[in-house]
């Protein structure tokens, strides 16, 4: 199955899973996504495998960006019909406050769609989306 018929499926059943299941680093991080009308949420299970810092216990920040820069990717899939997974030009994260050993979830917004390029802002939160753990920013070559 190519990839945007399984975008138009996921689309159609309410089972986004099918896109996780394109990306390994996602599949391994075990990300969901929550779509509620127009919006699309990335979440990171809190999980022991992913402490950076025992002693707090924190997410490492390896964890945190790749679910970042997974996210965008996600978003890019569910935003448009692809034929490719979007490739990463950059990828810069702002690290704002420890992640705790909890739920993370990811909120994307476009802020520019060119003919082969995105830019996407990823804002990584637990609790309470107005206290981001990270904040990152991605440009994306688009496949043609």
């Amino acid at each position: 199955m190519k990839l945007s018929d399984a975008v138009r499926a996921a689309r159609a059943n309410d089972d986004w899973d099918r896109l996780i299941q394109a990306i390994p680093f996602a599949v391994f991080l075990r990300v969901r996504m929550e779509v509620k009308g127009e919006r699309l949420t990335c979440v990171l299970p809190g999980d022991d495998r992913l402490v950076g810092n025992p002693w707090l216990p924190a997410l490492h920040g390896g964890a945190t960006a790749g679910f970042m820069e997974c996210a965008a990717i996600l978003f890019l899939l569910w935003h448009r019909d692809s034929e490719a997974i979007p490739k990463t030009v950059d990828f810069t994260i702002d690290y704002l406050r420890s992640g705790k050993l909890q739920d993370t979830r990811a909120t994307m917004q476009m802020v520019k769609l060119g003919s082969r390029v995105a830019n996407i802002r990823v804002t990584a939160y637990q609790a309470d989306p107005d206290k981001p753990i990270a904040v990152g920013y991605g440009n994306f070559l688009l496949p043609s």
